[in-house]
Parts: C-alpha cells; structure tokens; sequence
C-alpha cells in the first residue's frame, strides 16, 4: 500500500506568523529570508518591502514530520523555494512541491480555496492529509465530491501553528488507512 501524501503549507502551520509579532513562539527559530528570497510575496504586492520576511520555524516539526508515515509534499505559495529556505532548517530532505502554476492566488467564484483543485488533482485518488490554515467547509465538500480516496483537511490555527494534537490527528488518520475494511 502506498504511504498517505501529507500536503504541508508554510506560512500558518509551520511558521505560525500570525502570532504576536514580538513574541516568537517557544521552541521556534527566526529565519530571515532576503527580499526576494522565492516566497511569492512579490505577487501579493510586497515586491516594495526592504527588510527580510521574518519566518518562526520549529525545528522539531521535521522529526516529527518524518515520523508519521507519509510521503511529504509541499503545498505552499514557496513551491520549490521551500526546499531551499525550510527544509534545512526542519531536517527535512528535499521534497517534492505542488506548482500551482495559474492557480496561484486566483480566487475562484465558488469560494473553494485555489489550492484545493490543484491538491485534488496531484493526489489523483491517492490518500492525503493537507495541513493548512486557510480551509473551510467548501474545500471539504470539493474534496469528497471530487477525490476518490481518503482526505483529511487539518486546519492550523496560523497563531500557534503545528501542535501534539495536530500530529496525533494525522498520526491517527494514517493509522486509519491501514485498517481493513470490515466486509459485511
């Protein structure tokens, strides 16, 4: 049986920004990524900012991200800049990354997120887990309409980011998917 994918976003579970900016949060690191570093700020209009992005960064998450038994994917607006800014702060090798392509921040009339689609389709049926801090009801309606396999969306809360709690849930859905079914 293949591993589960676990889609990982940046910005909320593994770099809980929206916490208070002085305060970083125990057990984090502070990352400087240089203006233009790769994140895709410069889209959102941030192409002006002189000082680094700050990034809060829990090197423990990588070990622990390791230990879950599932095949890792960045699903980020870094895409291939993760590898080379988070990974080797977390541990992590480097890992394959959804390119969203023009599906980078376009909204959709619908209200789904604009990742959810591209999400669907690179896991073609595959199980999942997607950490994020941006899902709502309607990415959870389009997973189940539109995936032919398991999925869990796992909200972050982008205050406090990646939590025991939140590993144990995704530790626990890919307990799940090696259970036999029961046939009756």
């Amino acid at each position: 049986m293949n591993r589960p994918l676990l889609f990982l976003d940046v910005d909320g579970p593994l770099n809980p920004y929206a916490a208070q900016p002085e305060r970083r949060p125990d057990g984090y690191i502070t990352l400087r990524v240089p203006h233009g570093g790769g994140t895709s700020d410069e889209h959102r209009g941030l192409s002006s900012r002189r000082r680094p992005l700050r990034v809060w960064l829990n090197p423990e998450h990588g070990r622990s991200l390791l230990q879950l038994g599932y095949e890792l994917c960045w699903a980020t607006t870094w895409m291939d800049k993760a590898n080379q800014w988070i990974a080797p702060v977390l541990g992590l090798p480097e890992l394959p990354f959804v390119d969203f392509g023009d599906a980078l921040f376009q909204d959709r009339p619908d209200g789904i997120h604009w990742k959810t689609g591209p999400l669907v389709d690179y896991a073609d049926g595959r199980a999942f887990a997607w950490v994020d801090d941006e899902q709502s009801d309607l990415d959870q309606a389009y997973v189940a309409a539109h995936h032919h396999g398991p999925g869990l969306l796992h909200h972050v809360n982008p205050r406090i980011g990646l939590l025991e709690d939140d590993f144990r849930t995704l530790a626990d859905f890919a307990g799940s998917l090696d259970t036999p079914q029961a046939t009756g």
